[in-house]
């Protein structure tokens, strides 16, 4: 699969991307991500890529032309399955997104940044608008690399074990059940002892009843879907 990611500070996201489960599936070859500086697009030599917005008002607004110059520049090179513009006002993300994202061969992702982008540049070239929550950040750079983990660990073979990521929270409209590990006793408190029989079935069945209950208690509105 290969990400491609155009933002004014392509610093803000090399971190997330270089560690843990985003670096070994690119270190597999699985994931190939790629990072566009738009200042390398500017309309001039100082680098500006943003302007006043018509109408007055406060905040800068992304030009149309650094934006719609990238944009074609990457698509003579290869088709995009989606164009995605990571904004509060877009449709909010989800895992079955992510399960429906994570099958696309070429995703380009734009970082708002400022006060947005052009509304014309949403109009002739995005096909996906997309929201991490219902609260503004200071761009979309740190909305992007959540969006990129969550499609990217998804990638058959990226994880270790392919089952983890269909247990998940949200796989199925429920939340994870409890989890538990070394040691059985701490503090008091002991593991269920159904987790310790060695019975697959009965342990699944377990599974299950607690993450419906889990669901029921603290995200009831997953359930009416």
């Amino acid at each position: 699969m290969n990400i491609h990611i155009i933002t004014v500070a392509p610093e803000l996201l090399e971190s997330p991307f270089q560690h843990s489960i985003m670096k070994r599936a690119q270190d597999k070859g699985l994931l190939n991500i790629h990072l566009h500086n738009l200042r390398k697009w500017s309309i001039n030599k100082h680098g500006q890529v943003d302007d006043y917005q018509y109408g007055g008002g406060a905040g800068m607004v992304m030009m149309c032309e650094p934006l719609a110059n990238a944009i074609d520049e990457l698509q003579k090179e290869k088709k995009f399955d989606e164009i995605i513009y990571m904004t509060p006002d877009g449709e909010t993300f989800n895992q079955q997104m992510a399960n429906q994202l994570s099958l696309k061969e070429n995703v380009l992702i734009i970082c708002g940044h400022y006060k947005g982008i052009d509304q014309r540049i949403r109009d002739l070239y995005i096909t996906k608008e997309i929201s991490v929550g219902d609260f503004v950040l200071s761009g979309g750079e740190l909305a992007a690399a959540i969006v990129v983990d969550a499609i990217g660990r998804l990638i058959p073979g990226v994880l270790n074990d392919e089952t983890s990521a269909l247990t998940d929270s949200f796989q199925d409209n429920l939340l994870a059940p409890p989890v538990y590990t070394r040691p059985s006793e701490f503090r008091g408190m002991h593991v269920p002892e159904i987790l310790l029989q060695g019975d697959p079935k009965k342990v699944e069945e377990w599974r299950y009843e607690q993450a419906l209950q889990h669901t029921q208690q603290r995200r009831p509105d997953l359930l009416n879907d």
